[in-house]
């Protein structure tokens, strides 16, 4: 009878075989954007992308930093692009960054997002990127956003805009 060196006496565990192949490359991205806000009617303007079943998520606008571009500067310039907004910062509201997969590479990707105010322009989802555009009561934002770190960055934004003496009913404080 053989001796096992412990275990259940069965064949060892076998390993997954390691992919041979090429490794994707990783890179790094940043992005900047925010949460644009209409502080009289209490609401804020969020954009819709299909994804690749073809679902539509809202999120807020962002997009790429260009060269010499400041994180801000690219705040207002993405709202703008994507949304027909002009806007002004109001206060940095945080960062994310995750990870995906995208073509031959990994990215890994972080957005600086902005609480912006709402300055004029028209609502406008012209940007081939934005397949539709909306402005959303402040209050139903946590409902209606695709992705838990933006719906943390909305609470955070109702602090800050508590501080300017708005709520999130949209009601401007006296």
């Amino acid at each position: 009878m053989s001796q096992s060196s412990g275990g259940t006496g069965g064949p060892a565990p076998r390993r997954r075989p390691r992919r041979r192949g090429r490794r994707l490359k990783s890179v790094d991205e940043t992005s900047a954007g925010g949460l644009v806000v209409d502080v009289t009617r209490g609401r804020a303007a969020v954009i819709g992308r299909l994804d690749r079943r073809g679902r539509l998520l809202w999120s807020l606008p962002k997009g790429h930093i260009e060269p010499g571009e400041t994180p801000e500067r690219t705040a207002v310039r993405e709202v703008r692009e994507e949304t027909g907004i002009h806007s002004r910062v109001m206060r940095r509201l945080g960062s994310i960054d995750y990870w995906f997969a995208a073509e031959d590479r990994r990215v890994h990707k972080t957005v600086h997002h902005f609480l912006l105010e709402a300055l004029g322009g028209d609502l406008s989802d012209e940007d081939v990127e934005v397949t539709e555009v909306a402005w959303v009561p402040l209050g139903e934002l946590d409902e209606r956003l695709a992705y838990a770190d933006e719906r943390r960055l909305v609470r955070r934004a109702a602090e800050l805009l508590a501080e300017f003496g708005v709520d999130l009913d949209g009601a401007e404080s006296a």
